[in-house]
């Protein structure tokens, strides 16, 4: 199947659900979704995003804009994980505690707003990684129209493009839970301390990071072809100088460079 039927199946999908809350973060997937599906939609397709302190506010005001600016009706909720009975502990289910509580809260939502389905931004590249997080979505009869059409993250980019989505060259983004190490306690401080380093890089230019926390040690991850610019003297000092500034003990970089789901290869 080429990547224009696929197309035209994610929007049949779509259509044949009559009505659908899209869980929408602002990152690559769930806006292209959100956008198929209130074009084939209008406004039987709204939005709900989580808002969280592992939530960066960066995202949060950039799902604001982009519902805004499309006129799709966008609702935030308040789903804060470390509230979670064993969450603050990052069992290896970290995600499926904190799935399974947002998409039962979307569910009430939709219920609330008499819509049909709730659907999430998986794609098919998802099924190759340890996620959790997928076991809640089938539980709770979420939809994953992208996988089911059989769509790869570089595919939802191209498409992206196409429609002319301001996120189809964006980093990927997860949960900023996803960057402690299994076994490690999350607090708000560590968290903050994350987001904090991982904006310092963004904002200096680089294009995909990743801060992973070890204890009170940063671990960063640049893609492999911008480590000689995060090693430069003058760069080095700023982020280590940073870095030390919002807390953390000490300043390392992960020679492998970045790659989804590193703290998974303990498993």
């Amino acid at each position: 199947m080429d990547l224009q039927e696929k197309y035209k199946l994610l929007q049949d999908n779509l259509k044949s659900l009559g009505s659908v809350v899209v869980a929408f973060s602002s990152g690559v997937d769930s806006t292209f979704l959100l956008k198929v599906a209130h074009d084939v939609l209008q406004d039987k397709a709204i939005a709900v995003t989580a808002s969280s302190c592992s939530f960066p506010e960066r995202e949060l005001h950039e799902a604001e804009a982009f519902c805004k600016e499309n006129g799709i009706e966008h609702i935030i909720c308040k789903s804060e994980e470390l509230d979670i009975e064993g969450f603050r502990q990052n069992p290896k289910n970290r995600c499926y505690l904190c799935k399974r509580e947002l998409f039962e809260k979307i569910w009430d939502i939709a219920k609330e707003h008499g819509i049909q389905e709730v659907a999430e931004g998986s794609n098919l590249d998802d099924n190759g990684d340890y996620r959790p997080g997928l076991m809640a979505v089938e539980e709770l009869k979420v939809k994953s129209p992208l996988r089911e059409a059989g769509l790869t993250k570089e595919e939802i980019r191209e498409l992206s493009k196409q429609l002319g989505l301001p996120t189809w060259d964006k980093q990927s983004f997860a949960c900023l839970s996803s960057r402690f190490v299994y076994g490690e306690t999350i607090d708000e401080n560590k968290l903050s301390m994350v987001d904090k380093a991982e904006q310092l890089l963004l904002d200096m230019g680089f294009h995909q990071v990743r801060v992973r926390i070890h204890g009170m040690m940063a671990r960063i991850e640049v893609l492999p072809e911008e480590i000689g610019r995060l090693v430069e003297e003058a760069t080095r000092k700023t982020v280590w100088e940073k870095l030390k500034e919002y807390g953390f003990t000490y300043v390392t970089l992960d020679l492998a460079g970045y790659r989804t789901g590193s703290m998974n290869e303990t498993l």
